[in-house]
């Protein structure tokens, strides 16, 4: 009876860590650096891959597919983007690499990738092609719609999901006005009931509204001015409030410290509430799915500046923010590696894994009493510039 009772509780823990597992994806992009004085190397394509990471093991995660899919540092780090079901993953690529004489050159790409994560090892199934420079996913709670933004053309496009098909069924114009300036449409977000997105226009310092009903998504035609260069967007678990991370210049530090824009979702129309400051140069965002907390990534001035600026630096950070109600407060800071990129929490909510470009790993930090501990990390194939899980 007492053998019985043992095995049917060690059953039970294997059950509740099994029902914790998560997969997270990254990207690693192979054909960018930069020199001395902050210049972009380009390298020879054909090197990129996508890793497939199982964290069952909050704190030792093993990798269990590197995939060679092409995939870009430039744009936000969530241009990769895992179904609530764990089934497939989405990788848009927002360049293509051109030869140029001894060199290489890149222009807007229109592809997305679809990877079968139930596969054994996982494996890309599909392309589907959308608009130009795909950059922002995100997957809608029910596995059933993403939106991608294409930053190239002022449009978001509309993919509807059935099982592990994935096909384009509509490009949403989100321009203020028809025929202006490109407005670099990065990064997106979808609220947990599916019925509205927020869209990071970076070039115009605004954040767009857009309405959804099943796959029909609309432009509400509402812009809220949310701080310089936001270039990513995240919506808390519960729904109530939209986070902006304003990078405050044109894609890398510059010294001067930035802001999250706080969006509350409920007011009517939904409107900037607080600014909360959090470094130089926040690139990657991420909100716990357990709610309570959020991550800024703050670039630090690391990576693509020049070696002789004032504010370079040589490790980027972690800015945890604290949600409480409808106030958001920064708690704690944790110094993690050179160019940290994207982010993203365990399905509890206890880990953090950050990806650092150039120093090719994840940092895992732990989140406990409003402090960050690092416990560990993650060696990769390549410079990881993107990092997501199934979470918001």
């Amino acid at each position: 009876m007492r053998l019985f009772l043992c095995v049917a509780v060690a059953a039970l823990a294997g059950g509740i860590q099994a029902a914790q597992a998560q997969l997270l994806i990254g990207g690693n992009d192979e054909k960018i650096t930069w020199d001395d004085t902050g210049k972009i190397v380009t390298h020879a394509p054909g090197k990129d891959t996508v890793s497939i990471i199982d964290i069952a093991n909050r704190t030792k995660p093993r990798i269990v597919a590197n995939l060679p899919i092409i995939n870009s540092v430039v744009g936000p780090p969530t241009n990769v983007a895992i179904a609530p079901d764990q089934s497939i993953a989405l990788v848009a690529n927002s360049l293509e690499w051109i030869a140029d004489g001894a060199g290489w050159k890149f222009q807007p790409d229109n592809k997305i990738y679809v990877i079968d994560l139930k596969a054994s090892p996982p494996a890309q199934i599909g392309t589907v092609e959308v608009g130009k420079q795909p950059s922002g996913l995100a997957i809608n709670k029910a596995g059933t719609l993403a939106l991608v933004t294409n930053r190239a053309e002022n449009s978001v496009g509309v993919l509807a999901i059935s099982g592990k098909e994935v096909k384009l069924v509509d490009t949403v114009s989100v321009a203020a006005t028809q025929g202006g300036p490109n407005e670099q449409v990065s990064a997106i977000a979808i609220t947990p009931d599916g019925k509205h997105a927020l869209a990071a226009k970076f070039a115009s310092h605004k954040i767009a509204l857009l309405d959804i009903e099943g796959q029909k998504v609309t432009y509400a035609k509402y812009d809220m001015a949310t701080g310089l260069w936001p270039y990513n967007v995240q919506i808390t678990a519960d729904g109530k409030l939209g986070l902006a991370g304003n990078n405050g210049g044109a894609g890398a530090s510059d010294g001067q410290v930035d802001t999250v824009a706080v969006i509350d979702l409920e007011a009517k129309p939904p409107r900037v509430i607080d600014q909360v400051l959090v470094g130089d140069g926040p690139e990657g965002l991420a909100v716990s799915p357990a709610g309570g907390y959020a991550a800024a990534i703050i670039l630090n001035g690391t990576g693509n500046v020049p070696k002789d600026a004032f504010f370079r630096r040589e490790k980027s950070f972690v800015a945890l923010l604290k949600i409480d109600g409808k106030k958001v407060r920064r708690v704690a800071r944790a110094e993690v590696g050179n160019l940290a990129e994207g982010a993203a929490f365990s399905p509890d909510g206890k880990y953090l894994y950050v990806g650092n470009y150039l120093d090719n790993d994840i940092t895992i930090l732990r989140v406990e009493n409003d402090k960050l501990v690092r416990v560990g990390s993650l060696k990769l194939p390549g410079h990881p510039a993107s990092l997501r899980g199934n979470s918001p």
